[in-house]
């Protein structure tokens, strides 16, 4: 979670490198097929997990005690099967402020932002007075983002 596209790297086993972005900027588009991943559904799942590891380490508690527990509900009753990166991320933001306050809503939203699926003073936070959102961009430029990848090229079928 803490470093998409590093899982593994093997390319003498045929399977390459671990091809997960962690940024927007890397987001792969891919067909709604299952041939392609449901449109990237996992592929693409490096981006909310280093969300969500971001966002932990910010909190600085166990994950399962606070960041656990707002994507837990998210995932659970604000979101539906057709949501997109943004959509959890502003329920992320809006649940750990309706739980646990404006300080901990924006760790949150730095995660997201470091990821590059939300700005900073968007959504839920954008109602925060100007000294919380300048707190949330340096804490968004702390946690910085990470290296380009390409996606890999398709194996042709035979």
């Amino acid at each position: 979670m803490s470093a998409p596209g590093t899982a593994y790297d093997d390319p003498e086993s045929g399977l390459g490198k671990d091809p997960q972005p962690s940024h927007m900027r890397d987001y792969v588009h891919l067909p709604d097929t299952e041939e392609d991943d449901h449109g990237g559904v996992h592929y693409n799942s490096g981006i909310p997990n280093r969300a969500f590891y971001l966002a932990a380490v910010a909190i600085g508690r166990p994950a399962w005690e606070i960041a656990g527990k707002i994507w837990y509900i998210t995932l659970t009753q604000r979101l539906h099967p057709d949501a997109d990166f943004s959509k959890c991320a502003l329920e992320t933001i809006s649940v750990a402020r309706d739980y646990f306050g404006n300080e901990l809503a924006e760790k949150v939203s730095a995660a997201w932002v470091s990821v590059g699926v939300v700005k900073a003073g968007v959504g839920p936070m954008a109602s925060l007075p100007s000294a919380s959102l300048r707190r949330l961009k340096a804490i968004s430029k702390k946690a910085g983002a990470s290296k380009r990848r390409k996606a890999p090229k398709k194996v042709a079928k035979k």
